[in-house]
């Protein structure tokens, strides 16, 4: 017996699937716009990279998850760490290894902020 929603839902798909296999998305990550024409070298190799993204989209992630867990005092504290970091991934420019281990250092220290975090017992 034939499915008779097959049809459609192949033309649906095929909609949806067009613009992600075309590219035709714009490149974004997590913190930042891909798109924007004055891209620091760092952010321009960040778009170019995708294990770079990803790392990205985790760490950010990963930040305003905390970010929203934290009292007042400490979510400064970790958006001061924040800032603090940013200028020192963009000391990394255009170096993958750099920009690698900046995020894999970076998601050590948030990862301990979260093991910080007193839990209800």
């Amino acid at each position: 017996m034939s499915d008779p929603n097959a049809a459609a839902r192949a033309v649906v798909f095929a909609l949806l699937a067009a613009p992600l296999l075309a590219g035709a998305l714009p490149a974004r990550a997590a913190s930042f716009d891909c798109g924007k024409p004055d891209l620091a070298a760092d952010e321009a190799t960040i778009c170019q990279t995708l294990s770079l993204n990803d790392m990205d989209v985790k760490m950010v992630t990963t930040f305003e998850l905390l970010s929203g867990l934290l009292a007042m005092g400490s979510r400064g504290e970790l958006q001061d760490q924040q800032i603090a970091w940013l200028s020192k991934r963009g000391e990394c420019k255009a170096d993958v290894d750099c920009l690698t281990a900046a995020y894999a250092a970076r998601m050590a220290q948030l990862t301990s902020v979260y093991e910080g975090i007193e839990r209800p017992k």
